[in-house]
């Protein structure tokens, strides 16, 4: 097994120019960057199938949080024609200190894109798609529109094919979630990403009861819509707030939660506190199970996307046996 660690420090811009991936980051003191214990380790990615993934992506001018998010997993994902799509461009403009995806002020919109997007889920024969964005504060409505055209362009093109949505916050944004849960995805994912007492550090552009606020209000607006939500571990948070963390979601009806190591992309980014060991998340599994979620991934490489359609087929199965 080879251990991959994927880093862009810096971007071509329009003109050519070398700029930051991470210009906010560019002048913090290097963070110590810890070694990753033996249960952490993937494949390298590069099987005729990961090339095949890659060229259809390419060809459609798309971008993933695969590749931008730095994600272990992509070699195996990628290897089974499994991707995630980041939709509205590959700029944020936040700057969390965790996150890989560049940051700055982002391009216009792509009135293509939804249509590319649904032909590279026709193209790969996904059964299930993940379909996520950078934030977008520039918009008036933060991206919601453009979410609610890529699910009716793939519902167009790849009927059979069900959609998981992984939003941002919409924060300020009115009527953003509406229009977004209007357009009817299977499953609306939105991350916590940690645990409150860290927000200020880790993910300063997002307030934590507003998040938890939008995931009780999509059950509000569609009772019957699948929600779920995601932390990482390992950023200085304590078992008992990772336990208030569930809690929190629970009171929100949240049907899914993951859990999964988080893991430093470069020496600017958070630092990692500690590796959680896959007993301890084994653990944190179990009490999740104990608080009433329909359905729990936690390990050391579980996020947000990983399995995604083995998991909404246990997520089905599982709300089916609670209500027989």
């Amino acid at each position: 097994m080879a251990q991959v660690t994927l880093i862009d420090t810096v971007s071509p811009a329009a003109d050519g120019a070398a700029r930051p991936r991470h210009p906010e980051k560019a002048h913090r003191p290097d963070a110590p960057v810890k070694r990753k214990p033996a249960w952490i380790r993937v494949k390298a990615p590069g099987s005729p199938v990961w090339a095949e993934t890659r060229k259809i992506v390419r060809d459609n001018n798309l971008v993933t949080v695969c590749e931008e998010a730095s994600c272990p997993n992509i070699g195996e994902c990628w290897s089974q024609r499994h991707a995630s799509f980041m939709i509205l461009g590959d700029t944020c403009t936040r700057a969390c200190a965790f996150c890989n995806v560049r940051t700055g002020m982002p391009g216009p919109v792509d009135d293509a894109e939804p249509e590319n997007v649904a032909d590279a889920v026709a193209r790969m024969g996904l059964e299930h798609v993940v379909v996520t964005s950078v934030d977008r504060d520039d918009l008036d409505d933060g991206g919601a529109g453009h979410f609610a055209r890529v699910i009716t362009a793939i519902r167009t093109r790849a009927p059979a094919t069900t959609i998981e949505v992984l939003t941002p916050d919409f924060l300020r944004k009115d009527g953003a979630l509406e229009t977004v849960v209007a357009a009817q995805p299977d499953v609306f994912n939105h991350n916590l990403e940690t645990v409150p007492s860290l927000y200020l550090t880790v993910r300063p552009g997002a307030r934590y009861f507003h998040s938890i606020r939008l995931l009780q209000k999509v059950k509000e607006l569609d009772a019957g819509m699948f929600t779920k939500s995601g932390i990482m571990v390992g950023l200085g948070e304590s078992r008992n707030e990772v336990l208030q963390v569930m809690d929190d979601l629970r009171s929100a009806d949240v049907d899914f939660l993951t859990i999964g190591q988080y893991l430093q992309p470069t020496r600017k980014h958070h630092a990692v506190a500690d590796f959680i060991t896959p007993d301890a998340f084994k653990a944190y599994e179990t009490t999740a199970y104990a608080k009433g979620f329909l359905l729990v991934s936690a390990s050391p490489l579980t996020r947000s996307s990983h399995h995604a359609g083995e998991d909404f087929a246990r997520l089905r199965a599982a709300r089916e046996s609670r209500a027989a």
